[in-house]
């Protein structure tokens, strides 16, 4: 093992046999370990204490229900859907649909982590409408620490995918450019395979709005959809007011429900932080967890130190600008979409990334942790430089055996 800092420690070599791998990892439903000629994959784990995992669990959990409990106290008030940079196109849909039960308002979500190498977390943001990295974290993480000799809570996350899936109960799956897309193919072939259900994948540009009825195929109707579609894009798409025309008067059901929008924002991000500051809202463990866990958020650039502009629907790593001590833009991203041209901007202090030293050269390491059907279950390791954006590497996170 080669210690990164007192957090993480780098496991293992890159084998010389990538290519018989990459093979493996296809036929298990991974396609994409490389992509565009690059290594997307990274032949090697980052392990974690037993501590430190147990505290992030925790802390995941902890942090669900206050999204939770803000989320609800959010609901079909339109001064803070603005606030939250949600399009008004929505508004009537988010205030007519009523919410799922507690904690499932979103059944498939993931939260980014900024870890330091001294083990500090702190919450980057939560992604609870379409992530992605599910079969990165529930198929290959597992696979590679049992060759690392690592434990692996990801192997839970099949369970709680199915239990969610059978809440839900949709007939058709989707997303853009279904079997050509890689990624989002692979995604959603996967979650389809670990429901158990017998669900249509189609693709989204093959669907159409009839009278407020949602069509596929030869016409055939779809009652319950899961999408790896961004909801606000319903704001700007052609043909999303239909679809959302379709959501509010009923005629379909969407997965992750269309509430799973409000927290999305990065705009609650500065809303839970703002309500902290006031001493409204949470309870005394509630607000621990806050200061805990969280970063000073805010509408506006407010700080004297190092910072970090996201767009309120920012994707990965779109939009993301980092400034230094002085103020100044120091790194933005180049290669994702930047939203802020349609949705404002939320401000966030600055947070240490843990740097580990893998056979690639020196990352920042982000952690990801999915919470499915209300469980956090499922780390995600994504390697890249101080921004996190879709050209990084994935990596597997696993825990120190006792």
């Amino acid at each position: 093992m080669t210690n990164t800092g007192k957090a993480f420690e780098v496991v293992g070599e890159p084998r010389a046999n990538r290519e018989q791998l990459v093979e493996q990892l296809a036929e298990m439903g991974f396609t994409w370990a490389n992509l565009e000629g690059e290594s997307y994959w990274i032949d090697q784990a980052i392990a974690m204490s037993p501590e430190l995992y147990e505290k992030l669990e925790q802390a995941s959990a902890q942090l669900w229900r206050i999204f939770d409990k803000t989320c609800r106290f959010a609901h079909r008030r339109h001064d803070l859907y603005g606030m939250l940079g949600i399009p008004e196109l929505l508004w009537q849909t988010l205030d007519t649909i009523e919410m799922n039960e507690p904690n499932a308002i979103s059944r498939y979500a993931r939260f980014d982590f900024a870890i330091s190498n001294e083990g500090d977390i702190r919450l980057l943001e939560l992604n609870s409408d379409t992530p992605t990295g599910y079969v990165e974290s529930a198929m290959v993480t597992p696979w590679q620490c049992e060759r690392l000799s690592l434990d692996s809570p990801n192997a839970r996350m099949k369970e709680q995918l199915a239990a969610a899936w059978a809440q839900e109960r949709p007939d058709t799956a989707a997303c853009v450019a279904y079997g050509e897309h890689l990624e989002d193919t692979g995604t959603i072939d996967m979650l389809v395979k670990h429901s158990g259900l017998d669900i249509d994948c189609v693709d989204c540009l093959d669907l159409w709005v009839d009278e407020g009825i949602l069509r596929k195929g030869e016409g055939e109707r779809v009652e319950r959809m899961f999408a790896l579609y961004p909801k606000e894009w319903m704001a700007v798409d052609d043909g999303g007011e239909a679809l959302a025309y379709a959501v509010e008067s009923g005629q379909l059901t969407l997965f992750n429900s269309v509430h799973a929008l409000i927290m999305q924002s990065k705009g609650m991000l500065a809303f839970i932080w703002g309500l902290y500051e006031l001493q409204l809202l949470y309870s005394e463990e509630e607000r621990a967890a806050i200061e805990s866990y969280m970063l000073p958020t805010y509408n506006k650039a407010m700080f004297s130190g190092s910072y970090v502009s996201k767009s309120m629907f920012g994707r990965e790593g779109g939009s993301v600008k980092m400034y230094d001590d002085a103020g100044r833009l120091e790194v933005k991203d180049e290669d994702g979409f930047d939203t802020s041209r349609l949705f404002p901007r939320v401000y966030q202090k600055r947070a240490e990334l843990a740097k580990v030293e893998l056979a690639a050269g020196e990352f920042s390491l982000l952690t990801g942790m999915f919470v499915i059907n209300g469980v956090p279950c499922g780390m995600l390791g994504r390697a890249g430089g101080l921004i996190t954006g879709n050209t990084s590497h994935f990596v597997a996170i696993g825990v120190k055996r006792k």
